[in-house]
């Protein structure tokens, strides 16, 4: 199981412009605003981060069990992301009330059904504001969120050409892999066997174009020296190869 810092943000809609280190050439400005995206009758806090220069595809995260918008792991991979001239769109997929409850019973980080319909609500959010509605999606998922990420690929195939799965419990979204058409990256640790085995099933029931990547020397979260890098970076050559090229969807 997946867990990492939570925090706490601004009010909704409230905006600014940062400047974001990035691993190679150069810093890239970014301007982040925090917004409430309505899905299945609840309205969940997100950061949207869009390069100033502009961008060709926006990138949706899942996050991991107990985890949250603020993941110092999911954060990095979007600084990356951000580098490849990608949008990026961090977002809680549980209130702060359901948030309470489940640090008591851990039982709604595994309801993938509601997480994915969370999760496609963010994509219909994305379809409709005026900042990313020209803009091909991609999903980003970790550990139970990748699961999520996956039945929502299934469900808007039309918006959703590419996924990138980190440390995931793909094989989670049961009968929706077969589905799936959006170009599936899963990612995970060579000491992870376990997860490696589950996402081998998941890769074999998948209905698209599938990798299974393996991240020698890493566990289960990449704390390795290195290895959430090469996770940031294989995820945003994924994304930039595959989002520009897909177009906006009717």
């Amino acid at each position: 199981m997946e867990t990492e810092n939570r925090g706490t943000g601004e009010r909704p809609g409230t905006s600014e412009t940062q400047r974001v280190g990035t691993t190679g050439t150069g810093r890239v400005d970014t301007t982040v605003t925090e917004t409430a995206i309505p899905a299945g009758g609840v309205e969940l806090t997100a950061d949207l981060v869009m390069p100033t220069d502009g961008a060709v595809g926006v990138v949706l995260f899942a996050h991991g069990s107990g985890s949250s918008r603020r993941s110092p792991r999911n954060t990095a991979v979007a600084r990356v992301l951000h580098q490849h001239a990608l949008a990026t769109v961090l977002v809680d997929l549980l209130t702060p009330e359901e948030e309470r409850v489940d640090e008591q019973t851990a039982e709604l980080r595994f309801d993938i059904g509601l997480l994915a319909g969370r999760l496609v609500g963010g994509i219909d959010w994305l379809r409709r504001d005026p900042d990313t509605a020209a803009l091909p999606v991609g999903l980003f998922g970790a550990s139970t969120g990748a699961a999520a990420a996956l039945v929502a690929a299934a469900e808007r195939p039309e918006h959703v050409p590419a996924v990138v799965s980190r440390g995931g419990r793909a094989d989670l979204a049961g009968p929706a892999l077969s589905r799936v058409r959006a170009a599936t990256l899963l990612l995970v640790g060579g000491q992870d066997e376990e997860v490696i085995q589950l996402n081998q099933q998941a890769r074999d029931a998948l209905g698209g174009p599938v990798e299974l990547r393996i991240i020698p020397d890493a566990t289960h979260l990449f704390p390795e020296p290195g290895a959430l890098e090469q996770v940031a970076d294989q995820a945003a050559t994924w994304f930039a190869e595959r989002l520009p090229s897909f177009g906006a969807a009717p």
